[in-house]
Protein backbone atom coordinates (compact mmCIF):
# COMPACT_ATOMS: atom_id res chain seq x y z
CA UNK A 1 0.00 0.00 0.00
CA UNK A 2 1.27 3.78 -0.43
CA UNK A 3 1.28 4.47 2.99
CA UNK A 4 1.67 8.60 2.46
CA UNK A 5 -1.29 10.39 3.79
CA UNK A 6 -2.88 6.84 5.05
CA UNK A 7 -4.59 6.59 8.44
CA UNK A 8 -3.46 3.91 11.03
CA UNK A 9 -6.54 2.72 12.60
CA UNK A 10 -6.93 -0.91 12.68
CA UNK A 11 -4.60 -3.96 12.12
CA UNK A 12 -7.08 -4.99 9.64
CA UNK A 13 -5.95 -2.57 7.15
CA UNK A 14 -3.01 -4.10 6.21
CA UNK A 15 -2.00 -7.21 4.63
CA UNK A 16 0.73 -9.90 5.36
CA UNK A 17 3.09 -7.18 3.29
CA UNK A 18 2.34 -4.40 4.54
CA UNK A 19 3.24 -5.68 8.30
CA UNK A 20 6.37 -6.81 7.14
CA UNK A 21 7.12 -3.30 5.07
CA UNK A 22 6.77 -1.25 8.86
CA UNK A 23 8.63 -3.68 10.91
CA UNK A 24 11.80 -3.71 8.19
CA UNK A 25 11.55 0.26 8.17
CA UNK A 26 11.35 0.14 12.18
CA UNK A 27 14.60 -2.05 11.73
CA UNK A 28 16.25 0.38 9.71
CA UNK A 29 15.09 3.09 12.18
CA UNK A 30 16.98 1.37 14.77
CA UNK A 31 20.14 0.68 12.93
CA UNK A 32 20.95 4.27 11.17
CA UNK A 33 19.12 7.22 13.59
CA UNK A 34 17.66 9.59 11.07
CA UNK A 35 17.54 13.35 14.05
CA UNK A 36 16.65 15.94 11.07
CA UNK A 37 13.88 13.86 9.03
CA UNK A 38 11.17 14.99 10.78
CA UNK A 39 12.07 18.55 10.84
CA UNK A 40 9.83 21.11 10.73
CA UNK A 41 6.85 19.06 11.23
CA UNK A 42 4.24 18.61 13.76
CA UNK A 43 2.84 15.90 15.68
CA UNK A 44 -0.85 16.71 17.27
CA UNK A 45 -0.88 14.32 20.38
CA UNK A 46 -4.28 13.87 21.45
CA UNK A 47 -4.76 11.33 24.65
CA UNK A 48 -8.15 11.63 25.92
CA UNK A 49 -7.59 8.84 28.73
CA UNK A 50 -4.37 8.34 30.50
CA UNK A 51 -1.15 6.95 29.29
CA UNK A 52 2.58 6.72 29.49
CA UNK A 53 4.30 4.63 27.02
CA UNK A 54 2.00 4.66 23.95
CA UNK A 55 1.76 8.79 24.72
CA UNK A 56 5.66 9.17 25.49
CA UNK A 57 6.95 7.02 23.10
CA UNK A 58 5.50 8.64 20.19
CA UNK A 59 6.64 11.74 21.40
CA UNK A 60 10.44 10.78 22.10
CA UNK A 61 9.76 8.92 18.65
CA UNK A 62 8.92 12.73 16.78
CA UNK A 63 11.35 14.60 18.67
CA UNK A 64 14.06 11.86 17.69
CA UNK A 65 13.53 12.78 13.92
CA UNK A 66 13.91 16.51 14.50
CA UNK A 67 10.05 16.97 14.74
CA UNK A 68 7.83 19.47 17.42
CA UNK A 69 5.04 17.91 19.32
CA UNK A 70 1.56 19.42 20.55
CA UNK A 71 -1.53 18.27 22.22
CA UNK A 72 -2.93 16.91 25.23
CA UNK A 73 -2.72 14.41 27.84
CA UNK A 74 -6.17 15.13 29.53
CA UNK A 75 -9.15 16.58 28.12
CA UNK A 76 -9.94 18.15 31.36
CA UNK A 77 -7.00 21.18 30.17
CA UNK A 78 -8.91 21.87 26.84
CA UNK A 79 -11.91 22.94 25.07
CA UNK A 80 -13.19 19.64 24.95
CA UNK A 81 -14.20 20.19 28.83
CA UNK A 82 -16.47 22.63 27.72
CA UNK A 83 -18.41 20.59 25.21
CA UNK A 84 -16.40 20.77 22.13
CA UNK A 85 -17.46 17.99 20.02
CA UNK A 86 -14.61 16.01 19.07
CA UNK A 87 -15.10 15.96 15.30
CA UNK A 88 -14.79 20.11 15.70
CA UNK A 89 -11.72 18.95 17.57
CA UNK A 90 -10.53 16.97 14.95
CA UNK A 91 -10.81 19.67 12.58
CA UNK A 92 -9.26 22.37 14.59
CA UNK A 93 -6.14 20.12 15.39
CA UNK A 94 -5.47 19.28 11.81
CA UNK A 95 -5.06 22.82 10.90
CA UNK A 96 -1.32 22.83 13.28
CA UNK A 97 0.05 19.51 12.99
CA UNK A 98 0.89 17.54 10.26
CA UNK A 99 -0.20 14.28 11.61
CA UNK A 100 -2.39 13.69 14.83
CA UNK A 101 -1.68 10.92 17.08
CA UNK A 102 -5.04 9.58 19.17
CA UNK A 103 -6.32 8.01 21.88
CA UNK A 104 -9.81 8.03 23.15
CA UNK A 105 -11.79 5.54 25.00
CA UNK A 106 -14.92 5.06 22.62
CA UNK A 107 -14.34 2.22 19.99
CA UNK A 108 -14.55 3.31 16.86
CA UNK A 109 -13.71 7.06 16.99
CA UNK A 110 -10.22 6.48 15.38
CA UNK A 111 -12.44 5.65 12.57
CA UNK A 112 -14.25 8.70 12.88
CA UNK A 113 -11.50 10.93 13.52
CA UNK A 114 -9.59 9.68 10.24
CA UNK A 115 -13.05 10.24 8.43
CA UNK A 116 -12.68 13.94 9.57
CA UNK A 117 -9.07 14.74 9.19
CA UNK A 118 -6.96 15.75 6.10
CA UNK A 119 -3.53 15.11 7.91
CA UNK A 120 -2.92 11.29 8.83
CA UNK A 121 -4.37 10.17 12.41
CA UNK A 122 -2.61 7.36 14.20
CA UNK A 123 -4.76 5.46 16.58
CA UNK A 124 -3.68 4.96 20.05
CA UNK A 125 -6.00 3.22 21.16
CA UNK A 126 -10.01 2.95 21.04
CA UNK A 127 -11.78 1.70 23.68
CA UNK A 128 -11.59 -1.92 23.76
CA UNK A 129 -11.26 -2.57 19.95
CA UNK A 130 -8.27 -1.71 18.50
CA UNK A 131 -4.31 -1.15 19.54
CA UNK A 132 -2.11 -1.04 15.86
CA UNK A 133 0.93 0.68 17.18
CA UNK A 134 1.12 -1.36 19.99
CA UNK A 135 0.64 -4.60 17.50
CA UNK A 136 3.05 -3.19 15.42
CA UNK A 137 5.95 -3.28 18.14
CA UNK A 138 5.04 -7.08 19.18
CA UNK A 139 5.34 -8.31 16.07
CA UNK A 140 8.60 -6.41 15.96
CA UNK A 141 9.50 -8.02 19.33
CA UNK A 142 8.77 -11.15 18.57
CA UNK A 143 10.78 -11.28 15.48
CA UNK A 144 13.83 -10.12 17.30
CA UNK A 145 13.82 -11.98 20.02
CA UNK A 146 12.26 -15.62 18.11
CA UNK A 147 13.72 -14.21 14.90
CA UNK A 148 10.53 -15.37 12.62
CA UNK A 149 7.05 -14.56 13.00
CA UNK A 150 6.36 -17.76 11.44
CA UNK A 151 4.48 -21.17 12.98
CA UNK A 152 5.06 -19.90 16.82
CA UNK A 153 2.81 -21.35 19.62
CA UNK A 154 1.88 -18.09 21.45
CA UNK A 155 -0.26 -17.66 24.71
CA UNK A 156 -2.12 -14.79 25.55
CA UNK A 157 -3.12 -14.78 29.18
CA UNK A 158 -5.30 -12.55 31.32
CA UNK A 159 -7.81 -10.08 30.18
CA UNK A 160 -9.16 -10.95 26.94
CA UNK A 161 -12.20 -9.57 26.58
CA UNK A 162 -11.60 -5.95 27.09
CA UNK A 163 -8.01 -6.09 26.14
CA UNK A 164 -7.39 -4.39 22.72
CA UNK A 165 -3.76 -5.22 22.55
CA UNK A 166 -5.22 -9.12 22.33
CA UNK A 167 -7.83 -8.50 19.90
CA UNK A 168 -4.86 -6.59 17.39
CA UNK A 169 -2.51 -8.71 18.01
CA UNK A 170 -4.28 -11.92 17.21
CA UNK A 171 -5.79 -10.30 14.23
CA UNK A 172 -2.27 -10.03 12.96
CA UNK A 173 -1.01 -13.27 13.97
CA UNK A 174 -3.14 -14.77 11.69
CA UNK A 175 -1.41 -13.71 8.95
CA UNK A 176 1.72 -15.89 10.53
CA UNK A 177 0.28 -19.68 10.92
CA UNK A 178 0.67 -18.99 14.69
CA UNK A 179 -1.13 -21.69 16.95
CA UNK A 180 -2.79 -19.32 19.41
CA UNK A 181 -3.75 -20.65 23.14
CA UNK A 182 -6.21 -18.31 25.01
CA UNK A 183 -5.91 -18.24 28.57
CA UNK A 184 -8.41 -16.32 30.61
CA UNK A 185 -11.55 -17.05 33.48
CA UNK A 186 -14.94 -17.50 31.51
CA UNK A 187 -16.00 -13.93 31.95
CA UNK A 188 -12.94 -12.56 30.32
CA UNK A 189 -12.73 -14.87 27.23
CA UNK A 190 -12.03 -13.79 23.90
CA UNK A 191 -14.59 -12.11 22.08
CA UNK A 192 -16.82 -14.61 20.19
CA UNK A 193 -16.30 -12.14 16.77
CA UNK A 194 -12.87 -12.61 16.84
CA UNK A 195 -12.85 -15.87 17.15
CA UNK A 196 -14.79 -16.47 14.50
CA UNK A 197 -12.61 -14.70 12.60
CA UNK A 198 -9.52 -16.54 13.67
CA UNK A 199 -11.76 -19.63 12.40
CA UNK A 200 -12.68 -18.53 9.01
CA UNK A 201 -9.31 -17.75 8.82
CA UNK A 202 -8.07 -21.59 9.39
CA UNK A 203 -6.54 -20.30 12.72
CA UNK A 204 -5.37 -23.00 14.89
CA UNK A 205 -6.79 -21.59 18.21
CA UNK A 206 -7.72 -23.02 21.56
CA UNK A 207 -9.17 -22.10 24.86
CA UNK A 208 -8.59 -22.99 28.53
CA UNK A 209 -8.74 -21.50 31.74
CA UNK A 210 -5.82 -23.39 33.23
CA UNK A 211 -2.25 -21.86 32.44
CA UNK A 212 -0.37 -25.13 33.64
CA UNK A 213 -2.50 -26.98 30.81
CA UNK A 214 -0.61 -25.48 28.03
CA UNK A 215 2.69 -23.19 29.49
CA UNK A 216 4.90 -25.46 28.67
CA UNK A 217 3.94 -26.12 24.52
CA UNK A 218 4.33 -21.92 24.05
CA UNK A 219 7.39 -20.38 22.27
CA UNK A 220 5.37 -16.72 23.63
CA UNK A 221 3.14 -15.94 26.12
CA UNK A 222 1.38 -12.72 26.10
CA UNK A 223 0.09 -11.18 29.49
CA UNK A 224 -2.53 -8.89 29.93
CA UNK A 225 -3.14 -6.95 33.33
CA UNK A 226 -7.32 -7.04 34.08
CA UNK A 227 -8.17 -3.82 33.28
CA UNK A 228 -10.31 -2.27 36.24
CA UNK A 229 -11.22 0.49 34.43
CA UNK A 230 -12.92 -1.25 31.55
CA UNK A 231 -14.78 -3.44 34.40
CA UNK A 232 -19.03 -2.21 34.42
CA UNK A 233 -19.26 -4.35 37.64
CA UNK A 234 -16.83 -3.31 40.44
CA UNK A 235 -17.86 -6.94 41.84
CA UNK A 236 -16.82 -8.71 39.22
CA UNK A 237 -13.37 -6.47 38.79
CA UNK A 238 -12.32 -7.97 42.35
CA UNK A 239 -13.73 -11.56 41.41
CA UNK A 240 -11.21 -11.47 38.41
CA UNK A 241 -7.98 -10.13 39.68
CA UNK A 242 -4.85 -12.10 40.69
CA UNK A 243 -6.66 -15.07 38.90
CA UNK A 244 -3.30 -15.87 36.57
CA UNK A 245 0.50 -14.60 38.01
CA UNK A 246 4.08 -15.59 36.08
CA UNK A 247 6.18 -16.46 38.54
CA UNK A 248 9.63 -18.39 38.47
CA UNK A 249 7.77 -22.17 39.36
CA UNK A 250 5.15 -21.40 37.11
CA UNK A 251 8.38 -20.83 34.28
CA UNK A 252 9.97 -23.93 35.48
CA UNK A 253 7.41 -25.50 33.06
CA UNK A 254 7.89 -23.55 30.37
CA UNK A 255 10.29 -24.24 27.07
CA UNK A 256 13.87 -22.74 27.99
CA UNK A 257 13.15 -20.39 25.22
CA UNK A 258 9.89 -19.24 26.14
CA UNK A 259 9.85 -14.98 25.89
CA UNK A 260 7.45 -13.42 28.25
CA UNK A 261 5.66 -10.03 26.39
CA UNK A 262 3.34 -7.61 28.27
CA UNK A 263 2.46 -4.38 26.75
CA UNK A 264 2.40 -3.07 30.62
CA UNK A 265 1.95 -1.37 32.97
CA UNK A 266 1.72 -4.75 34.84
CA UNK A 267 -0.01 -4.93 38.57
CA UNK A 268 0.42 -8.38 39.70
CA UNK A 269 0.35 -10.48 37.20
CA UNK A 270 4.07 -10.90 36.66
CA UNK A 271 6.29 -11.22 39.62
CA UNK A 272 8.83 -8.82 39.93
CA UNK A 273 11.56 -11.97 39.77
CA UNK A 274 10.33 -13.21 36.80
CA UNK A 275 12.62 -9.35 35.29
CA UNK A 276 16.03 -11.48 36.08
CA UNK A 277 15.30 -14.54 33.94
CA UNK A 278 15.82 -14.96 30.10
CA UNK A 279 12.10 -15.28 29.52
CA UNK A 280 11.26 -11.71 30.40
CA UNK A 281 11.32 -9.29 27.20
CA UNK A 282 8.57 -6.85 28.13
CA UNK A 283 11.00 -3.62 29.06
CA UNK A 284 12.77 -4.55 25.42
CA UNK A 285 9.36 -4.68 24.23
CA UNK A 286 8.51 -1.17 25.44
CA UNK A 287 11.37 0.14 24.12
CA UNK A 288 10.83 -1.06 20.73
CA UNK A 289 8.16 1.02 20.43
CA UNK A 290 10.16 4.35 19.34
CA UNK A 291 11.62 2.95 16.00
CA UNK A 292 8.65 1.47 15.60
CA UNK A 293 6.88 4.79 16.07
CA UNK A 294 9.24 6.38 14.33
CA UNK A 295 9.07 3.86 10.81
CA UNK A 296 4.67 5.00 11.25
CA UNK A 297 5.26 8.65 11.33
CA UNK A 298 7.68 9.12 8.73
CA UNK A 299 5.48 6.80 6.70
CA UNK A 300 2.49 8.42 6.56
CA UNK A 301 4.19 11.71 6.00
CA UNK A 302 5.98 10.46 2.98
CA UNK A 303 9.31 11.55 4.51
CA UNK A 304 10.46 7.73 4.15
CA UNK A 305 9.45 5.57 1.43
Amino acid sequence: MNFKGAHIISVRDFGKEDLLYILDCAARMEEKPRPALMTGLVMASLFFEPSTRTRLSFESAMRRLGGSVVGFSSPKATSLAKGESLKDTIRMVEAYSDVIVMRHPLDGSARVASEISHVPVINGGDGTNQHPTQTFLDLYTIRKCKGRLKGLKIGFVGDLKYGRTVHSLAEALKHFDAEMHFISLSQLRMPQTHLDDLAEHGVRYHETSDINEVIGLLDIIYVTRIQQERFPDPVEYEKAKGAFVIDRELLEKAKADLKVMHPLPRRDEIAEEVDETDHAVYFEQAHNGIPVRQAMLALVTGMME
